[in-house]
């Protein structure tokens, strides 16, 4: 157990040369038994810096990560993608392991684990580029060089609310390399990364950089999700970036996909308003988008199109100087605004590099607010 001895502290993350304007820092916080008043301050640094990175929380049980991550959203429960992650079809399905006596609680990483929470003699698999991507980094490069993954959004965008907020807790954590990540997409940009980052962007900046046009276009039009996702978009395979899918007519067909509920499908506004702030957030999954609703009652459905589209407009979010690369230390617990920020698994990893976390994140009770909804506090 972590016990603070000394005033919980806050404080800005600060990356040099950088157009990093978002995370927070907090020490000396006893999550295992966390007050009113406490969790009142995280919430406040939470919504106003998007992640916020709480050190030495190695003895964080799933039972409070859980208990801490539903007290963003009291009314929420049952895990955020529900029974999706079950579908043998869905992409989601090989990289989670629930934790048995916490069952909102999910093991990821890499490696082989003897005994974990409950479970014993099990394998983690590190979601890899080149399972995704069209095209992968040549082989002899693959220790060296990495890729964003997916940049994505935690929800499964049918039927359930995209989660308020996600957790992270690092549990073990390989050290001592870094990795050069690769754009690939002709721009010639990359970054220095740690081993095994998680990368995120912020859809509050995203909105910002837009040109007025694009603000008035993402406040005032919405995105329709594909129904089940994650198994439609199964046979796909994604641009280099990270950042959607390309359009190459392999999306399953209805027929394939597990009964649709036409009333389940969601369509989200392309802007979440913060709770707290108010501010906008371009906030779109690249990957799971479908078609788009526009304010003059038109849809565009030609789904090149529409990805081209969200392309464009997020792109420029995730340039290297505004990607926070996450330096993961073990007993660091990571919590982020999910409906403000986007975050994707990055790095390769040798077989005997083993990596263990626990992610949480509940179906959110109530829709994201949109650009012209009121807060909520």
């Amino acid at each position: 157990m972590t016990v603070a001895s000394r005033p919980m502290s806050i404080e800005a993350i600060s990356i040099p040369s950088s157009d990093i304007n978002f995370g927070a820092k907090v020490e000396n916080l006893d999550v295992e038994h966390l007050s009113d008043n406490d969790f009142a301050l995280i919430r406040e640094a939470l919504y106003k810096s998007q992640v916020v990175v709480i050190k030495n929380q190695s003895g964080c049980s799933p039972k409070a990560q859980f208990e801490l991550t539903h007290r963003f959203d009291p009314a929420a429960h049952g895990y955020g993608h529900g029974k999706t992650i079950d579908g043998k079809k869905s992409i989601l399905h090989p990289d989670l392991k629930t934790v048995p006596h916490q069952q909102e609680v999910q093991i990821i990483g890499n490696g082989f684990i003897p005994e974990y929470e409950g479970l014993q003699n099990f394998k983690l698999v590190h979601p890899h580029h080149r399972k995704f991507h069209k095209h992968a980094i040549p082989e002899a490069d693959d220790l060296t060089h990495t890729r964003f993954y997916r940049w994505h959004i935690d929800a499964a965008l049918y039927d359930l609310n995209p989660p308020k907020v996600t957790s992270l807790l690092a549990v073990s954590v390989p050290k001592g390399r870094t990795q050069t990540l690769r754009y690939d997409d002709g721009t010639g940009e990359e970054l220095q990364v740690p081993l095994g980052t998680t990368a995120f962007v912020s859809g509050y900046t995203m909105y910002d950089i837009l040109s007025e046009a694009d603000k008035d276009f993402v406040r005032t039009s919405r995105i329709e999700y594909a129904p089940h996702p994650y198994v439609w978009m199964s046979p796909t395979k994604s641009r280099s970036d990270g950042l959607g899918l390309l359009s190459e007519d392999l999306e399953l067909p209805s027929s394939e996909l597990p009964p649709i509920d036409p009333a389940k499908i969601q369509i989200l506004p392309m802007v979440w308003k913060n709770p707290v702030t108010g501010k906008l957030a371009v906030q779109m999954h690249p990957s799971a988008v479908r078609k788009i609703h526009c304010k003059d009652g038109t849809v565009i459905d030609d789904l090149a199109e529409v990805r081209e589209i969200v392309h464009r407009l997020q792109r420029p979010g995730i340039a290297p100087n505004r990607v926070y690369a996450h330096d993961w230390e073990e007993g660091d617990l990571v919590l982020f605004n999910n409906q403000g920020v986007l975050h994707s698994v990055v790095g390769a990893f040798a077989e005997d590099e083993v990596r263990l976390f626990r992610q949480c994140n509940l179906a959110a009770s109530e829709p994201p607010l949109g650009p012209d909804d009121g807060i909520v506090l």
